[in-house]
């Protein structure tokens, strides 16, 4: 495949160039984008030395697939030039997500809407709604799910480059007792602390994260009368989010059925606390390519009701990886040639 990574020196695309090596993705040409203060700079893939160009119209031709991780505003002027050049784009933004002509992918969840890129332009959806859709998928296979009840544990990494150095500052001068900074790129002080609102405010009283769970759970999995009720909470950990799920279904799941189907399901890593004393942590999934999950139990105010506990390294799974996999995905199944 003749490759293009656009937004090539940020934090995922940074990954994506790792990833893609990582999983021996068939590339026959790449070249690297990004903005022009990062052009003419040098980055690394597969031990070979690329140079950074400039994101321009002319740099698409004769690419077929495009990695775009980039601001919204960017990938809405940019992805549709590709495009039309003849690439099919997977974006990271958040800008394409809710296009019903973008199909919004899970690789383990709903590869066959790969097909329906009508505008040429796959979405990768929220890092939250990734692990939360894989977890789900092989339930709601078992018995219809009809609600979702959420609390994230997000950690300082889902802001970037820049919210890992706040994180990294609070935390040394939390350790030694001093007085900790005013945060610089968290809305509070992470260290110690939990923040509820670490992402801005919508007129519904729900943040612009917590909405995107909602809508894109609903898309993902296909059905739009699933109740969804998400509480996003940015926590002190440098990577890998964690997620305490509610599911409601139309009828009881057994525990037992449940782990099986867990057990068994594409891209999980399935701990039981029970059998052998393990359970997902942010430290288990960092690094890794899975969604990790664990604690399922009933839920004894609700007999329709499991409860169960997923963490998903989110500049990963969350974000580069399932990236990479929707492009694994295109060429396996014959969309890109």
């Amino acid at each position: 495949m003749n490759v293009a990574v656009v937004g090539a020196t940020g934090a995922v695309g940074d990954l994506i160039r790792k990833v893609l090596a990582e999983r021996s993705f068939p590339v026959k040409s790449i070249k690297f984008l990004a903005s022009e203060k990062s052009a003419g700079k040098t980055v690394e893939f597969a031990g070979k030395p690329y140079p950074v160009e400039s994101i321009r119209a002319e740099a698409f031709e004769g690419v077929q697939i495009v990695l775009s991780s980039t601001p919204s505003s960017i990938s809405k002027e940019f992805s549709p030039i590709a495009a039309k050049a003849g690439a099919i784009v997977v974006d990271n933004s958040s800008a394409w997500r809710m296009d019903p002509d973008c199909p919004l992918v899970v690789p383990e969840v709903n590869a066959h809407e790969l097909h329906n890129a009508k505008k040429g332009i796959v979405a990768n959806p929220n890092c939250v709604a990734i692990p939360l859709c894989v977890a789900l998928k092989p339930l709601h296979d078992l018995a219809p799910v009809r609600r979702v009840v959420v609390a994230t544990y997000q950690s300082s990494s889902g802001k970037g480059a820049k919210g890992l150095i706040d994180f990294a500052a609070q935390a040394s001068a939390w350790a030694a007792g001093q007085p900790v900074p005013a945060p610089t790129a968290h809305r509070a002080q992470l260290a110690g602390n939990v923040v509820t609102l670490d992402w801005t405010l919508d007129p519904n009283g729900f943040t612009e994260e917590e909405n995107k769970v909602i809508n894109e759970t609903r898309k993902i999995l296909g059905d739009q009368t699933i109740g969804v009720c998400p509480t996003c909470v940015r926590v002190p950990v440098k990577v890998a989010h964690s997620e305490a799920v509610t599911v409601e279904f139309a009828r009881p799941v057994s525990v037992a059925d449940a782990k099986a189907a867990l057990a068994k399901a594409p891209g999980v890593v399935f701990m039981d606390e029970v059998v052998d004393g393990r359970f997902p942590q942010p430290i288990h999934a960092e690094g890794s390519d899975h969604t990790f999950v664990g604690r399922v139990r009933q839920d004894p105010s609700n007999p329709n009701a499991l409860c169960l506990w997923v963490v998903a390294d989110n500049l990963r799974k969350g974000a580069a990886s399932n990236a990479v996999q929707c492009a694994e995905e295109l060429v396996k199944r014959g969309i890109v040639k």
